[in-house]
């Protein structure tokens, strides 16, 4: 009887190109960063998981550091951009909102790309930390309360401090949200704006979001 003779499939003989290349390998150390960290990640495991030699990584990017620097890089742009959009308009309650909201929906589309900020960066490494990124936010929250303070007629020169008191409080709630995931984004959100709206003194006891502008 005559045996199946049918082909093999082929295997694809198309290469990557460079540029190809490179999304592969920020792709895959951003998994590992992720995962592991970046002391915990080799070289040799980038590699190994993109079917390269070590010459290739450092070809591309001068070796780990330089890898590393340009997945935080991505991450800060990401999440700043959200930010900076978020502050960019609006009353102090709705900035506020705006605020949580868009933190909390980087750390729930780009899980991932947060664990990595949250660890600190290796000595000398020249890249953007989630503690600079936080400050960046600060002085823009800064720079929003000053205003405010002084139309209420509050000491215009403690703004900076509650600037950093209120961005703290939402970005350390992020970072514990990123495991606990429950309650919703927006049940967090909701009560991170009637804590540092209200004050423990006179909070809600069902805060709700304001509309905002994505769903008009």
């Amino acid at each position: 009887m005559a045996k199946n003779s049918d082909p093999a499939p082929k295997r694809s003989s198309k290469r990557m190109t460079a540029a190809e290349r490179r999304e592969q390998l920020i792709e895959i150390a951003r998994t590992l960063f992720a995962e592991k960290g970046v002391d915990g990640t080799t070289v040799e495991e980038i590699a190994s998981r993109a079917s390269v030699s070590k010459p290739v990584v450092y070809e591309h990017f001068g070796g780990k550091e330089g890898l590393y620097a340009v997945v935080v890089d991505r991450e800060v742009q990401t999440l700043l951009g959200g930010m900076r959009s978020a502050l960019s308009s609006g009353g102090p309650r709705e900035l506020l909102q705006g605020a949580a909201f868009a933190l909390l929906t980087y750390i729930e589309t780009s899980s991932d790309g947060f664990r990595i900020l949250v660890r600190d960066a290796p000595v000398g490494t020249p890249t953007g930390s989630y503690v600079s990124i936080i400050s960046d936010i600060a002085s823009r929250v800064e720079d929003i309360l000053v205003g405010e303070f002084k139309r209420r007629g509050y000491d215009a020169k403690l703004a900076p401090m509650y600037a950093q008191m209120l961005v703290g409080m939402v970005s350390t709630t992020g970072q514990w949200w990123l495991n606990a995931r429950k309650p919703s984004k927006d049940v967090v959100a909701a009560h991170l704006v009637n804590l540092a709206w209200n004050g423990l003194s006179h909070l809600d006891t069902k805060p709700e979001l304001l509309p905002r502008k994505d769903e008009s």
